[in-house]
């Protein structure tokens, strides 16, 4: 059975929205008369659904990380920069590279080629 969608959290839905819009390409679903805002992958990956988060909720989750499978994470690395998305140092493990970074509400993110190791 397929993940289809993550809920994520977030104090600055807008920005959200833009930040994966922009950097992964996702594409915004709005429905009249529903907070969440779907983010439609276009990969055929997991949606995300962006939900507005309650004053008492602490932003930027540590127990979850949402990880972007990129072939070359150097070049796309390079690319985000180009934009004003820092990821940081790239890590080397077994047989792939990846780097971490935030997204506008603090979420851990990750790209890495470790889905396209041999």
């Amino acid at each position: 059975m397929p993940l289809g969608s993550v809920v994520l959290y977030v104090r600055d839905v807008e920005a959200t929205i833009g930040f994966y819009e922009r950097h992964f390409g996702f594409k915004p679903l709005r429905q009249d008369g529903d907070r969440i805002v779907e983010l439609l992958a276009q990969d055929g990956g997991a949606n995300l659904m962006i939900h507005p988060a309650g004053k008492a909720q602490k932003m930027g989750q540590v127990l979850v990380k949402l990880v972007f499978d990129i072939e070359h994470v150097e070049a796309f690395r390079a690319k985000c920069a180009g934009e004003g998305l820092k990821f940081g140092p790239l890590h080397q493990a077994d047989g792939y590279v990846f780097a971490n970074a935030k997204d506008p509400s603090g979420n851990s993110i990750a790209i890495s080629s470790r889905a396209f190791r041999r």
